[in-house]
């Protein structure tokens, strides 16, 4: 099994406070608000949230894909940071095997933040994995990123 990592940076006029609330601690609430044409719904299959949860998110009907399964494998509140697998989905991937991703939102000097996001691609026999093989999926993340950031910044009492 072959490792593609990609990290890359978001930066963002919101406290990081709010946006891990926002994408990480209360996501099955708030991002199917945001954007219910994308997304249906988020739920907790099993746990509650914390580390060892397993978190459906289910899309919408214009959407290539129904459903994915993300387990939570880390999560630090106080230093706003998760870590999670990407364990099922509907669509059958045929390089890749599991992905995990790492985010973190470290404060900036402006009052808002940082968001570093890693992601590490498992491949199946050493498959080649290629930046146009996973574009579309770090594109969507950015965009939901954006949405929430929206949200946010028009709604200060949300996630404060």
């Amino acid at each position: 099994m072959g490792v593609v990592t990609y990290s890359q940076e978001y930066t963002s006029a919101v406290a990081p406070s709010r946006m891990f609330k926002a994408l990480i601690l209360d996501s099955h609430n708030v991002i199917p608000k945001i954007v219910p044409e994308g997304i249906k719904s988020m739920e907790f299959i099993e746990g509650d949230g914390g580390v060892g949860s397993i978190k459906q998110t289910n899309f919408g009907e214009s959407a290539h894909i129904k459903y994915t399964k993300h387990k939570i494998d880390a999560l630090d509140v106080e230093n706003f940071y998760c870590k999670y697998t990407l364990i099922e989905s509907d669509v059958k991937f045929d390089k890749i095997v599991f992905v995990v991703y790492e985010v973190k939102f470290v404060a900036s000097d402006n009052g808002g933040c940082v968001c570093k996001m890693t992601s590490e691609y498992h491949s199946k026999d050493n498959a080649e994995l290629k930046e146009d093989d996973i574009k579309q999926g770090k594109d969507r993340a950015m965009g939901l990123y954006k949405s929430v950031e929206e949200y946010l910044l028009t709604n200060p009492n949300a996630c404060a």
